[in-house]
């Protein structure tokens, strides 16, 4: 009886070894990269808004934000096909077809939830630049506190996005009982097929960690508080320009 039961096992055994879980690979690593510096950037960013001592780490992160969005508009145009702004177009055309189905009460869920998921990418997208350069008008003064206002709003705009997209996520991973997140992580998903990412681009990811992380040191270091009364430039009081003229014409005084 135990014969039979141990030549069973083994049988299976080598069958898994024989017939792996095929993985594609789906996200590449600059991609990868690019999201959670993105996420990071953009939530400590939030968190610290309303902070006068962190408010030179609210300011460089806004930069850092800004130059990510300039990389993925770069990206969209010459990184990999799924990273392109073409592919998500394509997804974005489904539109027309699910309005036609709502029309005949025929209701295509799937492309719904792929629908979703690509409008609520494009509303972070769409929220960084106006969020970035009204950030930007605000820190220099160039204009009345209702610049400010402008600010806040997209930030609030931006965080809502971010919030669906997130929504969605989950919502949809427990739907189609997979993490949808996981690509996003490894790169890879199950599935049979050539992948669509014929190369990973690491080195591109690790130069961008590098020049990301180098731009942090340098405002940390070169801060003028940090370099006059030696103490933290990320914990410290950062002036704007309009600001910094006023106490120059105080010294001058």
């Amino acid at each position: 009886m135990e014969l039979p039961m141990t030549l069973t096992t083994v049988s299976i055994d080598q069958q898994v070894k024989i017939n792996p879980i095929r993985k594609r690979r789906t996200v590449d690593a600059f991609t990868r990269i690019w999201h959670f510096l993105t996420a990071f950037t953009f939530t400590v960013a939030y968190l610290t808004a309303e902070s006068e001592a962190f408010r030179l780490m609210h300011i460089t992160l806004g930069y850092t934000l800004g130059g990510l969005f300039l990389l993925r508009v770069f990206w969209g145009v010459w990184g990999p096909r799924p990273a392109r702004w073409s592919s998500l177009w394509g997804k974005l055309r489904g539109v027309g077809a699910w309005v036609e189905g709502m029309s005949t009460f025929k209701v295509n869920l799937p492309l719904a939830q792929n629908l979703y998921m690509s409008l609520t990418v494009v509303a972070v997208l769409a929220a960084i630049a106006p969020l970035v350069l009204s950030g930007y008008v605000t820190y220099q003064e160039w204009t009345g506190d209702w610049m400010e206002e402008v600010h806040e709003f997209f930030g609030n705009f931006m965080l809502v996005a971010v919030l669906l997209h997130i929504a969605g996520v989950v919502v949809l991973s427990l739907l189609r009982r997979r993490n949808l997140a996981k690509p996003m992580l490894t790169g890879r998903v199950e599935g049979t097929g050539p992948d669509l990412i014929k190369s990973n681009y690491w080195l591109l990811a690790s130069l961008l960690l590098v020049v990301v992380a180098s731009f942090w040191v340098w405002q940390w270091t070169t801060s003028p508080q940090a370099q006059e009364q030696g103490v933290p430039a990320w914990f410290y009081f950062a002036p704007g320009k309009a600001q910094s003229n006023k106490s120059d014409q105080g010294n001058g005084d």
